[in-house]
């Protein structure tokens, strides 16, 4: 856990990394930890990344695409209570999901004793999602626990398969499902981002495009700018 002082001092040596690097994007921060979406050149981005890991003192994970022009126009690096909110006190440290790649994920959700959740919004739900995916109807991800607390049961539903666009939301919510009493949690490791850049179209069990939290709206099954229009309505809570 870091201290808010703490935070702001590295908010601040945050953003002197991105002008530095000519990176633009938005950074969340939060006591229990770092999201970010940022874009810039290939080389930039690479030393952006090593600035960051220095200044946060972890490695960092990331997943890389490609546009013919920067999806943001200015460098933004918000301190918020949580990275995602679910409102809910979830000990992380006591179980996580498993992690399953994209090698793998067809076979967990194909499985018919699988129910496949899709942890994010209703508008990003029917940019597109995978086969057989259960629709939350949420409109935020804090509305997630209500949906398992009212829709499923831990005695009917013993093993369940969760995803989000980056993997982030599922870092939070596959221990909030263990906590309730779900037995075996498999979360998509990277998210559907991964993949989309992973899994060949022939054997993709995905259907349509992925909203993302930028001004590319969606991307298609190749990662590129997809053609659907934002549903949202709002300001997106964060790009997980």
């Amino acid at each position: 856990m870091a201290a808010l002082g703490d935070l702001i001092k590295i908010r601040g040596l945050l953003r002197g990394a991105m002008a530095r690097h000519s990176i633009t994007g938005t950074i969340i921060l939060a006591a229990e930890g770092f999201n970010s979406t940022v874009s810039g050149k290939p080389s930039d981005v690479s030393e952006f990344v090593a600035s960051a890991e220095a200044i946060l003192q972890t490695t960092l994970r990331y997943k890389s695409s490609f546009h013919e022009r920067s999806p943001f126009r200015k460098i933004d690096v918000k301190i918020k209570p949580e990275i995602v909110t679910l409102k809910r006190e979830v000990d992380v440290a006591s179980g996580i999901g498993t992690h399953v790649g994209p090698d793998v994920w067809n076979r967990i959700i194909t499985d018919p004793h699988t129910l496949v959740l899709d942890t994010r919004n209703d508008y990003e739900y029917r940019s597109g999602t995978f086969k057989g995916a259960i629709n939350p109807r949420t409109t935020k991800f804090s509305e997630l626990p209500a949906f398992v607390e009212e829709e499923l049961d831990p005695s009917r539903h013993e093993r369940i398969a969760v995803f989000c666009t980056g993997g982030i939301r599922c870092e939070k919510f596959a221990p909030y499902l263990l906590e309730k009493g779900f037995r075996e949690v498999y979360q998509l490791e990277g998210g559907i981002l991964r993949y989309l850049e992973t899994v060949d179209p022939s054997e993709s069990l995905w259907e349509g495009e992925c909203f993302v939290f930028d001004e590319r709206v969606t991307v298609d099954h190749q990662l590129k700018k997809g053609i659907s229009k934002d549903l949202s309505q709002q300001e997106p809570e964060s790009g997980g």
